[in-house]
């Protein structure tokens, strides 16, 4: 064997590099880091920012300024799965901090995380890369992104995930997602019930919560309870009901199943399965008070529907309500008021509530706990009380009138507004009314009259309508000032506030202190203006204008140009000639306190002693020799009064001596035509019917009284509209029957009714036909309506 030859050492090659450890305390380092071509150094670059981050917002906030996220997007579809999974981690981590998500946003990181969604990715990266989804799915347009790059499939596959983070990520960003319709209807698309309800048996919480939660908002949409159906979901919620270590989470199972009974399909199946039972099983046997609510509230809802309401009724849901209005906690008996609201709209439940005290136990409930409960107490009575007399009177019995008025005064809308809506339903009853009335119910509703809620003011004016059917009540409306308000209403843009404030000023026009007072106000206008419109026009309105005019003979004279038989003048009756549209009625205080002008007269009826002086009637002749306009200027200054009119008075004797004796109803026509002509000039010719002097006579009395209205008994030279006028009054007051009816051109006429002629049947009456009253040219001549003469007397 041959001797060994030692061998030289052969030279290291060129191009290796040597393996360098390199220990850093910097982040910026470990971020530049992230750039380099080495998978070793991104692995454990990332696993430090992922450290690094995990201790705080103050670091996801410096890692931030330093540029990190560029980076950890690109490194989420490296082909490493090492580089991928911690890349993911610190991005998941990092995505909690708000000023991150806005970065992100930005450099539409979105669909690749969703591309990494797939099963054949591991566990951990469908963690954070589902943590990072469930922080961005909060912003609205990430939810969007998320939707349109199909990222709901994905995360209905995740759903099924053995590991319990992934199940509570991906239901966070599910829960958030379905938050919008679309999301929503794609979920029952693509599955997603059945494992959603397969997370109700999860050994977490959390994960059941989120579940719930996650039903509760799909369930919303019709299409979404079919498939929730079809799944046996209701049998599942029941099972986890039944259960008592889910106690915890009976809240949220109950809230699932109050907007699943919306459909009529779902109550059945319900109903069939026992479900009701179990439902008041719950109001009775749980301990907890939030479990007892959403019980309650389920019932609620199911009582929406009339049919729901029956089979409730059935089951005698109506025992179970009463209780609860006893139990402990403001929430339940909230939440049982609002039941026993919707309930009521079944007429067999309204008689069972009331057999049941359940009234009374309502009643109590009006002045007690927070404005939660009383809110749906008085809602719960206005319910009960409608269409309801017996109900009504338990509410009086159980003294919640008097409650009731107190709470007009109540700062929340709502129960003002159903306060004066159960008043209303009690005020029907005379015995009721009077006791609401006596509790100053009429001053209380003033204040609601001044709120800005619509539906108060609806409930406010409907409940005065009631209240104001006697005098009484229109006098208390009156005193205390409620007629500004309440006409000012008729302003009101909202068709239902207008409609009802037509209503009560309809009912407050019977009384004639409270019509007049209405008118000053400008109510007339008001009215005129709504019936003359297409669109806001009512029943309502026209019968308050009627019933205006009817208690205001004034106002419908001059507006109407017509008052009818039954249309009787009283003291204070007055023409001031026909109104134009648009323009106000003035009252006989604002036109005898107006400067003496050169417009037509008014003349003004009175004979009652006791109601003063019209201004300037009764002045003594020191002061008719001082100057004019000082004269008339105290005159319009000093407190407006009316006078006797005695010349009236002297004439009102003579029908009543003269007239009243005789028999036949053409003499007293005749003789009354006569007494009229005689005192106002007597026969005056057609042909020289111009040179009457009337107009300079009546300048004359102006000038002397110093006032623009005239009493009718001191014209002594009146034409056509001075001799009807007169004719009316007198006719009134002797109750002889007559209409006045104003033509053009100063001229008026009366129209009276007379049988005259044979009948066409044997021993009957032959039917009255209308004849005008001459009282110009031929007194007390008759002119049968229609023809010839009676046309030439009305017209020019």
């Amino acid at each position: 064997m041959g001797e060994k030859v030692k061998k030289e050492n052969e030279a290291p090659y060129k191009d290796v590099f040597e393996p360098l450890p390199i220990e850093s305390k910097k982040p910026a380092t470990v971020v530049l880091m992230l750039s380099s071509p080495e998978e070793d150094v991104l692995v454990k670059a990332s696993e430090a920012i992922y450290k690094f981050a995990e201790k705080g917002d103050e670091n996801k906030v410096s890692l931030l300024g330093l540029g990190v996220l560029e980076p950890l997007c690109q490194l989420i579809t490296h082909e490493d799965k090492l580089v991928r999974r911690n890349a993911f981690m610190a991005l998941g981590i990092m995505a909690a901090n708000g000023d991150v998500k806005s970065v992100l946003k930005k450099l539409d990181v979105i669909p690749s995380i969703i591309d990494k969604l797939s099963l054949e990715e591991e566990t951990l990266v469908h963690e954070f890369a589902t943590l990072c989804l469930a922080s961005l799915s909060v912003d609205f347009g990430c939810k969007v992104q998320i939707f349109d790059n199909g990222g709901l499939s994905p995360l209905i596959q995740l759903l099924s995930s053995p590991d319990p983070d992934v199940n509570k990520n991906t239901l966070e960003t599910i829960f958030n997602l379905v938050q919008d319709h679309p999301s929503q209807q794609a979920v029952h698309e693509l599955g997603g019930i059945p494992p959603l309800l397969e997370l109700l048996d999860s050994d977490f919480p959390v994960i059941q919560q989120l579940a719930l939660k996650t039903l509760e908002t799909l369930t919303t949409d019709r299409d979404t309870r079919l498939a929730f159906r079809e799944e046996q979901g209701f049998e599942k919620l029941m099972d986890f009901l039944n259960n008592k270590d889910f106690s915890d989470l009976h809240v949220e199972a109950l809230q699932v199943v109050t907007n699943c009974v919306e459909d009529k399909e779902s109550l059945q199946l319900i109903h069939h399965m026992g479900g009701l039972t179990r439902l008041l099983q719950f109001v009775f046997s749980s301990a907890l008070p939030e479990i007892q609510t959403n019980a309650v509230k389920c019932i609620a809802r199911l009582a929406q529907g009339s049919e729901n309401r029956k089979l409730l009724h059935e089951q005698d849901v109506e025992r179970a309500l009463v209780e609860l209005l006893s139990a402990e906690g403001d929430s339940v008996k909230t939440a049982a008021c609002h039941t026993v609201a919707a309930m009521s709209l079944h007429l067999a439940s309204k008689d069972s509530f009331r057999d049941l005290g359940g009234i009374r136990a309502v009643v109590q409930l009006l002045s007690r706990g927070r404005l939660e409960l009383r809110v749906a107490a008085v809602q719960a009575l206005s319910n009960l009380t409608h269409d309801n007399q017996l109900n009504a009177f338990a509410v009086y019995e159980a003294e919640g009138d008097k409650t009731l008025v107190q709470q007009l005064s109540d700062s929340c809308s709502t129960v003002v507004a159903h306060t004066a809506a159960t008043l209303a339903n009690m005020a029907e009853q005379e015995v009721l009314r009077r006791g609401i009335l006596s509790h100053g119910a009429v001053q209380a509703l003033v204040k609601p009259l001044q709120s800005r809620d619509t539906n108060t003011l609806v409930q406010a004016t409907q409940c005065l309508a009631v209240l104001t059917c006697n005098t009484e009540a229109r006098a208390e409306l009156r005193n205390t000032g409620g007629l500004p308000r309440l006409v000012d209403l008729l302003r009101s843009n909202h068709k239902e506030v207008r409609r009802s404030a037509c209503w009560v000023v309809s009912v407050c026009a019977n009384d004639e202190p409270t019509a007049l007072e209405m008118c000053k106000l400008g109510a007339l206008e008001l009215l005129r203006e709504i019936n003359d419109s297409v669109n806001c026009g009512n029943r309502f309105s026209e019968v308050a204008m009627v019933r205006l005019l009817d208690s205001n003979l004034s106002a419908k004279y001059s507006l109407t140009g017509r008052l009818a038989s039954t249309d009787i003048t009283t003291d204070g009756f007055y023409d001031i000639g026909q109104v134009c549209a648009g323009q106000k009625v003035l009252t006989l205080e604002e036109l005898s306190k107006q400067p003496v002008n050169q417009r037509r007269p008014v003349i003004v009826v009175n004979v009652s002693a006791d109601k003063g002086n019209i201004s300037g009637w009764e002045e003594d002749d020191k002061q008719i020799d001082e100057d004019d306009n000082e004269a008339q200027r105290e005159s319009t200054e000093k407190l407006w009064k009316m006078q006797h009119d005695s010349s009236f008075q002297v004439l009102v004797t003579k029908a009543t001596k003269s007239i009243l004796p005789l028999t036949d109803e053409d003499e007293q026509y005749a003789a009354l035509a006569r007494l009229v002509s005689e005192a106002m000039g007597g026969v005056l010719e057609m042909e020289r019917l111009h040179e009457f002097p009337w107009e300079l006579h009546l300048s004359e009395l102006k000038f002397e009284l110093r006032s623009n209205v005239v009493p009718i008994g001191r014209i002594c030279k009146g034409i056509y509209c001075h001799r009807a006028m007169l004719f009316k009054c007198l006719a009134d007051r002797i109750g002889v029957s007559c209409t006045l009816v104003r033509g053009e051109y100063n001229r008026a006429w009366n129209e009276v009714l007379l049988s005259k002629g044979t009948s066409s049947r044997a021993g009957c009456l032959p039917q009255p036909r209308p004849y005008i009253v001459d009282l110009m040219h031929q007194p007390g001549r008759l002119l049968k309506a229609n023809t010839p003469a009676a046309i030439q007397y009305q017209t020019i």
